[in-house]
């Protein structure tokens, strides 16, 4: 089975940021009701995830690897997003899934990641996270509707390391 297909990927703009002041400022419960909505009307799964230490490099490889720690390639039709966030790093990652990539391409994810830049810049973190669950939403619900045996198979939750 073919991997994640990485999205794009952008520095967050400004200050390097502790990482607890950004969970902090993160409003957990409206991202996670963000998440539950939009994988209400599909059967795609989408997850957050908050990476506590500074790293050197791109954000891309260290997504796509967490992303299979999750088991996010495990989803029954291959539909599954992350967004990876590190706030010490100033960087950020979208990594869709192929079956999620074959059917939105190369320029939803740049357009997704480039839309989520002046949001980060403002350090309005929760607007940019919640825009890229919604922007993707409409993408699973569009491509991969729910039915009647769907069920959640990731947790909904963020998850922080």
């Amino acid at each position: 089975m073919a991997g994640p297909v990485a999205a794009a990927e952008q520095a967050v703009a400004g200050d390097e940021m502790r990482t607890h002041h950004f969970l902090r400022r993160l409003d957990h419960n409206r991202v996670t009701q963000a998440i539950k909505k939009a994988e209400g009307k599909s059967s795609g799964q989408i997850r957050v995830f908050v990476q506590r230490w500074k790293f050197e490099g791109d954000a891309l490889p260290r997504a796509e690897r967490r992303f299979f720690q999750l088991g996010m390639q495990k989803t029954a039709n291959r539909n599954a997003v992350l967004i990876f966030v590190a706030p010490r790093a100033q960087k950020y990652a979208v990594v869709g899934d192929v079956g999620v990539h074959e059917k939105c391409g190369e320029e939803f994810w740049k357009k997704l990641v480039n839309d989520m830049r002046a949001h980060f810049k403002n350090q309005d973190f929760n607007r940019a996270i919640i825009l890229a669950i919604s922007e993707v939403g409409k993408v699973l619900a569009a491509h991969f509707p729910r039915t009647g045996d769907t069920i959640n198979e990731l947790p909904d939750e963020i998850v922080q390391e």
